[in-house]
């Protein structure tokens, strides 16, 4: 039978005629209401000639591509030892979903297809040991054919404090593999893989996408042959795993996303599916989060001051981070120690959290659950515990628990509970400061997952932040699971503008922790003006890194109005569709947020560098509709950017109302920013 599901604009078409493993015929745009009939001419006619010096068999990209039926690309699943063929043992449609079973020599294969409302692809693979003997699995992943027409590709890599840096590529033949090998993703994971027609952009071209939600060892690939379709693949990293008879292995769903309009035809897909199954119900609140305001520098007389300012300026969150365990007086001790450091907190974080309360914030903790110090009371008690040698490498001064251990699991959650049953602690800001550095991380990960589901289960009402040396465990698996992720370690806007524009691709802006920070920023030494800070932070989930108590009053001000301005529009920025310009010039960096009616949108117009042009392009307002009339005026925020122009644009200081289409086509000039600055406009339907 040949299945085709279709929704959004996708279809997939899947052959499973025969005795073979079926084979995905399309997977792009829509093909419109195609009858049986069709659907089998569709088939038939996609399958290619034989070459000369090949096998005498036309060769199809199967679900399981195989050695054996004359797929000598990069193996998408492989168990070692087989030579024999895969077979199918059938296959089934429920509505939206395909789940097909092939044997392997003794192993069981299940391949689950669905297409959500969105015109989301997601894609599983499951192994079974059916035999008598172990069964070695060396690959679980999913390949997916892409046309030909796809030979640009992009993907990311980065570093602490500098995560998601794109990286652009027009392969030859053969494979482009990106492999994550630290246990938690790490910030030069590859995130996605998109293959698309040459110089695909925000707002044009036609993408396809792969993204794994896992939190552990990942492998992203894009492969084209000269006998062969080309093919968008994505699995777990798995090195060799042994599955003993009777026992199962499931991998991690591939997601994967197709549009006909660039980028932001991702996004398109991708935010309404998150938000279908998300758990945020309410506003997210604005954050300060103590760490680069006080460090390690812990009391209650240092904090007081510091609450005040917050709860002042519109703070709805304090959230206190690392020190305030026992014996954490710096980075090196005390991790795993998960109790109130009796001489900094004599009276426990009881005095502390009632101040804040008094305020009108909630209060929020920092943890990092995973992790031990060898200077600590754990450590000495339970050495066994430990996931790697006490002796080998450590990592900010620390070391890995093996959370596969059932008594550390057990350990963590009482240690947790026992946290959040004694305080009113409404988020934990859950950290994950190393790399593992073992060869296999998935049992490491799936415990990760079993604890946070479990402590979510006991106290629904507390949300969790992933953070991971910043933005180094950001996906789809671990979002599932969270409230938050922490983007990055740095604050500075000029380096965030990028790190939040390509991370936005996959994960909705309401997720995005981002925050203000001081003028110098803590992890670049570079210092950006005030309005810079204040018109970068606000598209995320906002917040503020700084100690309040030492901004001037004028600053503090302007913070105010800046926070007001983030409640003023935080619904529409977490609800709307994200958009992003393709300006001419490097240096601008266009992006906004638009209400699904298209009745209001909020735009960001910020330049990083120096331009091309003494006077850049006019900024396009996308994503409007063509037919209303919109006012556009710019936001204070509380700190006006910097300029060098003998007269700002007429339209600029009163604001301008033109059609949609004139906005978008031909746009406005814009006022001449000195590097480092950004203007916020307001769009509004009149």
């Amino acid at each position: 039978m040949i299945h085709h599901l279709r929704a959004a604009g996708v279809s997939l078409v899947l052959d499973s005629r025969g005795s073979g493993v079926p084979a995905i015929v399309h997977w792009g745009r829509d093909l419109g209401a195609l009858a049986e009939s069709d659907l089998v001419l569709l088939a038939d006619a996609t399958v290619p000639a034989v070459a000369p010096s090949s096998i005498d068999a036309p060769l199809r990209l199967t679900l399981l591509p195989a050695l054996a039926d004359g797929w000598s690309g990069l193996p998408a699943v492989s168990v070692e030892g087989t030579r024999a063929a895969p077979r199918q043992l059938g296959t089934v449609r429920d509505g939206d979903v395909i789940v097909t079973e092939c044997a392997w020599a003794d192993a069981v294969i299940t391949t689950r297809l669905e297409l959500t409302p969105q015109g989301v692809l997601l894609a599983a693979q499951a192994v079974r040991n059916d035999g008598i003997a172990p069964v070695v699995l060396t690959a679980a992943g999913v390949a997916l054919p892409v046309p030909d027409r796809a030979r640009e590709t992009l993907d990311f890599s980065g570093r602490w404090a500098g995560e998601r840096r794109p990286q652009r590529a027009t392969p030859g033949q053969g494979v482009w593999l990106r492999e994550s090998r630290h246990g938690r993703g790490g910030h030069d994971e590859p995130f996605l893989m998109v293959a698309g027609t040459p110089g695909f952009g925000f707002g044009a071209g036609e993408v396809w996408a792969t993204h794994l939600a896992w939190s552990g060892d990942t492998r992203l690939w894009f492969e084209r042959t000269d006998l062969g379709p080309a093919v968008l693949g994505a699995g777990e990293r798995l090195g060799a795993l042994t599955l003993p008879p009777g026992e199962a292995y499931e991998g991690p769903t591939v997601v994967a996303t197709w549009s006909a309009t660039g980028l932001d035809g991702l996004s398109d897909r991708l935010h309404p599916w998150v938000r279908s199954w998300s758990t945020l119900d309410r506003p997210r609140p604005v954050t300060l989060n103590t760490w680069e305001a006080v460090y390690f520098e812990h009391s209650i007389d240092r904090l007081a001051p510091l609450i005040d300012r917050a709860a002042e300026v519109g703070v709805e969150r304090f959230v206190l981070d690392d020190g305030w365990f026992l014996g954490r007086t710096d980075d090196r001790r005390a991790l795993g120690d998960w109790t109130v450091d009796p001489v900094r907190w004599p009276g426990g974080l009881g005095p502390l959290i009632e101040r804040v309360h008094a305020r009108g914030m909630e209060f929020g903790l920092w943890v990092e659950p995973e992790m031990v110090s060898l200077d600590s009371d754990l450590a000495r008690q339970h050495p066994q515990w430990l996931l790697t040698d006490p002796e080998s490498v450590t990592w900010r001064w620390q070391h890995a628990l093996d959370l596969s251990l059932p008594e550390v699991e057990h350990h963590l959650f009482e240690r947790l509970d026992a946290l959040l049953a004694e305080y009113p602690i409404a988020y934990l800001k859950w950290d994950h400061n190393r790399d593992l550095l073992v060869a296999d991380s998935g049992a490491q990960v799936h415990a990760l997952y079993r604890l946070i589901d479990r402590l979510r289960a006991a106290h629904p009402d507390v949300e969790i932040e992933s953070c991971a040396s910043g933005g180094g465990r950001i996906d789809l698996g671990i979002l599932r699971r969270v409230d938050r992720v922490w983007t990055s370690d740095t604050n500075d806007p000029l380096v965030r503008q990028a790190i939040q524009r390509w991370t936005g691709i996959v994960i909705p802006p309401e997720y995005l922790g981002s925050h203000v920070g001081d003028a110098r920023a803590h992890t670049t030494g570079r210092v950006s003006a005030l309005g810079f800070r204040l018109a970068t932070a606000p598209f995320g989930h906002a917040g503020i890194e700084s100690d309040l108590t030492r901004v001037s009053p004028g600053d503090l001000d302007a913070v105010r109005t800046w926070a007001g301005v983030h409640r003023r529009f935080r619904g529409l920025l977490h609800s709307g569709r994200v958009v992003r310009a393709d300006a001419a010039s490097d240096a601008v960096v266009v992006h906004g947020v638009v209400a699904h009616d298209r009745g209001e949108a909020l735009f960001s117009y910020a330049v990083l560098d120096a331009t091309d042009a003494a006077l850049p392009e006019p900024l396009r307002l996308v994503g409007l509709d063509p037919e209303l009339r919109y006012r556009v005026e710019a936001v204070d925020l509380g700190a006006a950017p910097a300029v060098l122009q003998d007269a700002a644009p007429p339209w600029f200081a009163a604001g301008v109302v033109l059609p949609g289409r004139v906005l978008a086509e031909t746009g406005l000039a814009m006022p001449l920013l000195l590097p480092g600055n950004a203007v916020v406009l307001h769009v509004a339907a009149v």
